[in-house]
This record gives C-alpha cells, sequence and structure tokens, in this order.
C-alpha cells in the first residue's frame, strides 16, 4: 500500500508531557511526516498537555522550532507545516494535581466538526513518569473520556523491577483494557528490525539452517557513543541493564529466536507477541554463581564526573544467554550493550558452524565463519558474509566476501522513523509492535535476579575507558567460549 493510500482514522491524540525532550524531538516529528505524506486525516487534533504556560499559539511556536531542529531540512515543506500546526493546542495542566481537568473534558468533548453523539478515537500518549501512569487513567476514566475506541500508549520504563512493572500494569488496566494499552519499545519500529521478520520467514532458504544444527552462536550489540547528557538523573537510578536490556536487546534475541507464527499481519494481532513471550519464559535463569559467570558490569571512567557525583551504575553491561528449547539447545546468545563505546552501532550477528569438513586442505588463505550481519544502525540493511575464492590462475586462495544490502540503496524510498511507524499503528489499532503485559513481566521476572545478585553480592562495575570497546572482561566472556565479538562490521 502506497503511502497516499494508508487512510487513517480522524482521532484526538493528547500527548501528556507535550513539551518535553521525547515530544519535540521523536513524537511530533513523526507525526509532521504522517502530515507531508498526507496520512493525517481531516478531523484529527494534536493536544500537548504540560504544566508549561503556554496557550495554543505558544505551543505551535515550540514545535515548529522543534521541527525545524529535528526534521530533514529536506523534508521541511512550508504546506505540511501550516496543516500540523493547525491541528496543535496546548493545555497547561498539572497532571499530579486535581485542579483543571476539567478544560481537559471540555476540549476532547468540543468536537463542533462531529454529529452529536458520535466520540472521536481518542489516544492518550504518557510521556511522562511512569508513576504518574495510573492517576491519569484514573482521571481520564472520572471524567468519562474512556471509551471502546480509546487507546493509551505508556513510554518505558514501565517500573523499575517486575514488583513495581505489576502496580503500573494493574493501575492501568483498571481503566483500560488489554486491547487498548500499547506499550512502545521503539526498537521495534525500526525498518531493519520489521524486514528480520520478512528475511527469516519469506525467504524458505534460511529455515532449515536457522537452528541449533548449523547456527554456533549469536550476537546482540547496541552501542552507542555518547554519555548519559542530560539524562543522568534517570538513568543513574537505571542503569543498563534495566534501560536496555529488559526490553530492547530481549525483546531483539525473541524476534530472533521466536518459532514461525502461524500468520503475520491481518487481524493476528498476537501472533508474534505469543511466540516471542515463549521465548521468554525458555530463557534460562541466571541466579546466583551463574551471574558472576555469565555477565559483566561495566561503567565509563567518566561517568561521576558528567553526573557530579561517584555511582555505582553500570554504564555497560554484557551476558551470556541460552533459550532452552528443541531448536536453540546449546546455542549461546551474546548480549551487549553500552555508552560511550568505539563506535555507534546495532547489529544482530548470527554466526553460523564452521563446514563440517576441510575440503580445501592445500589452498592459500583462511576462512571464516560465515556470519548474517542485520544492521539497525547505522545505514540499516544486511551483510552475508562467505568463504569466496580471490580470482587468479594457480592454486585456490580463500578469502571473505560479503553479499550487502542496504535498504537506501536497495529501495527508492525513505525508511520512516521508529516513532513515525509505531505512532501510526497506534493511530490504525495494531498492536503486533508492542509489548503485551505478560511480555514485559517475563522479561522482569528473567531480568531481576542479575539484578539482585549484583546488590547483595555487591558486585561493582569494572572501568573502561571512553572510546573503547568497553571493559576487557566482556571479551574475556567469549574467549572462555573460544569465541570473539565481531567488529567492525562494514
Amino acid at each position: 500500500m502506497t503511502a497516499p493510500d494508508l487512510v487513517l482514522p480522524p482521532c484526538d491524540f493528547t500527548v501528556f508531557g507535550g513539551t518535553g525532550d521525547l515530544a519535540l524531538r521523536k513524537l511530533l516529528p513523526g507525526l509532521y511526516e504522517q502530515e507531508r505524506r498526507r496520512q493525517l486525516p481531516a478531523g484529527t487534533r494534536i493536544i500537548g498537555v504540560s504544566r508549561s504556560p503556554l496557550d495554543d499559539a505558544g505551543y505551535r511556536d515550540l514545535v515548529t522550532r522543534a521541527l525545524f531542529e529535528h526534521v530533514a531540512e529536506d523534508h521541511l515543506e512550508a504546506g505540511a507545516l501550516h496543516r500540523l500546526t493547525a491541528r496543535l493546542h496546548h493545555l497547561t495542566l498539572d497532571v499530579g494535581s486535581a485542579e483543571g481537568w476539567d478544560r481537559l473534558h471540555g476540549l476532547l468533548k468540543d468536537r463542533p466538526d462531529r454529529p452529536a453523539g458520535e466520540e472521536a478515537t481518542r489516544i492518550h500518549y504518557l510521556a511522562v513518569a511512569s508513576g504518574l501512569f495510573g492517576p491519569i487513567c484514573d482521571r481520564l476514566d472520572d471524567l468519562g473520556l474512556v471509551t471502546p475506541q480509546c487507546r493509551v500508549v505508556l513510554e518505558k520504563p514501565i517500573g523499575a523491577d517486575l514488583a513495581s512493572s505489576r502496580q503500573v500494569n494493574d493501575a492501568v488496566g483498571r481503566v483500560f483494557e488489554e486491547r487498548q494499552i500499547f506499550r512502545i519499545d521503539h526498537y521495534l519500529g525500526k525498518e531493519s528490525v520489521q524486514n528480520l521478520l520478512v528475511t527469516r520467514f519469506a525467504n524458505v532458504f534460511l529455515e532449515p539452517i536457522w537452528n541449533s544444527r548449523w547456527v554456533d552462536h549469536v550476537q546482540i550489540t547496541v552501542a552507542e557513543t555518547l554519555g548519559v547528557g542530560d539524562r543522568g538523573g534517570y538513568y543513574d537510578q537505571a542503569g543498563a541493564l534495566r534501560d536496555m536490556v529488559q526490553n530492547h536487546l530481549l525483546q531483539l534475541l525473541c524476534l530472533v529466536a521466536m518459532e514461525p507464527p502461524s500468520y503475520v499481519g491481518g487481524d493476528a494481532h498476537d501472533a508474534v507477541r505469543d511466540e516471542k513471550l515463549k521465548v521468554l519464559r525458555a530463557l534460562a535463569p541466571l541466579t546466583g554463581d551463574d551471574v558472576d559467570r555469565a555477565t559483566v558490569r561495566g561503567q565509563y571512567t567518566t561517568y561521576g564526573t558528567e553526573l557530579g557525583h561517584p555511582s555505582t551504575t553500570e554504564t555497560f553491561v554484557a551476558l551470556r544467554a541460552e533459550v532452552q528449547n528443541w531448536r536453540w539447545s546449546g546455542v549461546p546468545f551474546y548480549l551487549r550493550t553500552g555508552k560511550r563505546l568505539a563506535r555507534q552501532e546495532s547489529t544482530i550477528e548470527v554466526v553460523f558452524k564452521e563446514p563440517p569438513h576441510a575440503m580445501f586442505p592445500d589452498s592459500e588463505g583462511v576462512t571464516t565463519p560465515n556470519r548474517l550481519t542485520i544492521r539497525m544502525q547505522p545505514d540499516e540493511g544486511m551483510q552475508l558474509h562467505l568463504t569466496a575464492k580471490h580470482p587468479g590462475p594457480g592454486g585456490i586462495r580463500l578469502h571473505p566476501a560479503s553479499l550487502d544490502l542496504s535498504w537506501a540503496e536497495a529501495f527508492d524510498e525513505r525508511s520512516p522513523e521508529p516513532y513515525e511507524r509505531l505512532l501510526r499503528d497506534v493511530m490504525r489499532g495494531v498492536p503486533t509492535l508492542f509489548m503485551r503485559r505478560d511480555e514485559v513481566e517475563a522479561a522482569w521476572g528473567w531480568v531481576e535476579p542479575i539484578l539482585a545478585r549484583w546488590h547483595e553480592a555487591g558486585v561493582e562495575p569494572v572501568r573502561y575507558h571512553p572510546g573503547t570497546e568497553g571493559p576487557a572482561a566482556a571479551e574475556r566472556l567469549l574467549a572462555r567460549d573460544g569465541r570473539t565479538w565481531q567488529e567492525g562490521t562494514r
């Protein structure tokens, strides 16, 4: 379906935290791109809710400045900017207070463009701290602003552990049904992650070798060159395990390891999520001494200086996981993520086993294991690493070679930004790319014993210098298994 043909239903899109960094840097640029592609129908309104003392005109000016900063220059179009800003409204409201909610009620109920008795589809995006999710939902319910057509979007983190996650989910679940709750993980909106499903299940040659007989191990890396920046207050309470592993990296692991769903798309919204849940439940638990052997906790050396005080919060995590099922028995999954590393890179490496017999004992050169590299950033795409014969006369000279697929080069179309895609799915009411409650809680259930062991054993993060590959202990984690991290795939 081409972009202009994708018709979205008119809605009232309310953003709690409408002047915050997430709204201005990701959400509103994502909505602008839909406007630019003429996918926002007439009658759609965008209502920013925050404590900022802004009227509609002031909010429109603020958003316009943000769009000029965060949208590519060649995508800025006067007509699209005018159409989007005409949809914008701002409501000054302290969501922690009981005052002022009647104004939101009036704004959402006042729809002179709709027939009497016809309710607009309402989307409530909670870009605020998770402790406010429950109170906001209760207020919306008290005002009669929750109908069967409503949806609520929850930004991570959803709690800080399993117990608090359940509390948040219980609070939201008292007001909204599970089918109305969209827990967002922007990694699931990346083009390369979407293509992982297609690569696996629409290409018959991969499925016979996507198992423990042929796969040696899997590496998942999300590396950042930046430090904590202005997120220091949040990050120091969370750390890399909560901030990245519990959601992003485990979701990527699930997509690599899941069984084929019966169907993807259409009305089968839970087929993919059912299979991901099975993977999370099949993860071998890490507890006690297993945590010491299978995890690395690191921190870059200037972290405390950036914060302004000493801290034991980890900025780097590497770990070894296993999926205990028929397909993946004995195949290790190595996960790592960190800040202030040598490169900005998000990749999945599926490393295959060596050929069962050396066919070219007298050849020159070296062979390397076949690998499938899935790049999420930078330059989304895939590489298949093979061994080939170096051209020329004489004997056989073996040489590594790669088949390279870049989405930007292969398709003459811009890849949507993750939030752009996910916001569109919220408006369509398609939950496939969003986390279900049982997924979130299964992930917390696996991560929590690691956190507990680090705390109980007083595990201090090992230090690493900014601009490096991370702590040496992460290299030793793989070296014990006779393996190494794959670096610099491009």
